[in-house]
């Protein structure tokens, strides 16, 4: 059984990459990882001095991804059968955590554009890292609206 790999930030366009990636998955007979990466609190510019509970962020997060996948698997109608795993990873990297996690993977998915703050650029940071650098083949799904 295959792997498909998509990246999920919670932007609509990654709403759209999960859900072309489960309904790939139920074609192919793959398993589907959902890998959010999030970055730290103090990497967004909270006071570095904070300490804040690694587990508890990657908590909130993972419930996040998860509500996600599960609004996703009703949308597309997946099979129970077919295995869908969500992780988190803190991580101020996004793109190298992706192009990781496809080393053995069939297929990394990801949206054209996520959460950056360039709304004019055709494909986000993250998409362009991963079409250009990920060691399987990479589906950039464009977002419903066209507008990235």
């Amino acid at each position: 059984m295959g792997t498909i790999v998509v990246g999920f930030d919670g932007s609509p366009s990654a709403e759209v990459a999960l859900d072309w990636a489960l309904a790939e998955a139920v074609v192919r007979r793959a398993r589907v990882l959902v890998l959010a990466v999030s970055p730290l609190p103090w990497s967004l510019g909270y006071d570095p001095n904070w300490h804040a509970d690694r587990e508890q962020i990657a908590g909130e997060r993972r419930a996040e991804v998860e509500a996600a996948v599960a609004a996703s698997r009703t949308r597309v109608g997946v099979p129970d059968d077919v295995e869908v795993e969500a992780r988190v990873q803190l991580d101020e990297r996004p793109a190298f955590v992706l192009i990781t996690a496809a080393a053995d993977a069939d297929l990394l998915v990801v949206g054209s554009r996520g959460r950056g703050g360039f709304r004019g650029l055709l494909l986000g940071s993250v998409s362009t890292a991963c079409v250009h650098h990920a060691p399987c083949p990479v589906v950039v799904v464009p977002s419903p609206s066209g507008d990235g």
